[in-house]
């Protein structure tokens, strides 16, 4: 399943492809603060532009746990505690966690079975953790480290423009 945008080469590096996300990013949240909106676009603007994702979008803190919010792909779990799965290990410490396979992953909720590989990034605003950015492929070790920092710029960028 490749979600490949037109705008951006099959071949493109890291470096391109987080400039160019960015640069989307941008204009899709001027002048907008809404968090939901602003979350569903980022969602949409993920899955459409990065190849061999089967998911991607948003979890959000509600009453000490992760509840899904705005995203793409197949319908996701609802609830995730803290420190349980990649979403709640990545959210509880607070740090990037990127699984190459996450059948290996200890205690890995597997919403989609067709999942290989995930990537958490944790979304932090003036110190408080407002949720997490999940993206989820059907290839094993399809993130890796550039995609870590183009996810973290990509997500501090849509931090800074809504309001969460």
């Amino acid at each position: 399943m490749s979600h490949a945008t037109p705008l951006l080469p099959a071949d493109a590096d890291a470096a391109t492809t987080y400039a160019h996300l960015l640069a989307a990013l941008g204009g899709l949240v001027a002048g907008e603060r809404d968090a939901i909106a602003n979350l569903a676009n980022a969602a949409a603007l993920l899955y459409e532009t990065l190849p061999r994702l089967n998911w991607a979008g948003f979890y959000l803190m509600k009453g000490g746990e992760l509840v899904v919010g705005p995203f793409q792909g197949r319908p996701a779990c609802v609830r995730i505690a803290l420190g349980r799965g990649v979403c709640g290990t990545a959210a509880s410490e607070r740090r990037t966690v990127i699984v190459a396979d996450v059948h290996a992953f200890p205690g890995h909720i597997a919403c989609d079975a067709a999942s290989a590989s995930e990537i958490v990034v944790p979304l932090v605003k003036d110190g408080r953790l407002v949720g997490v950015l999940d993206l989820d492929s059907p290839v094993r070790e399809r993130f890796g480290e550039d995609d870590g920092r183009g996810l973290e710029a990509f997500a501090a960028r849509l931090l800074s423009a809504s309001d969460l």
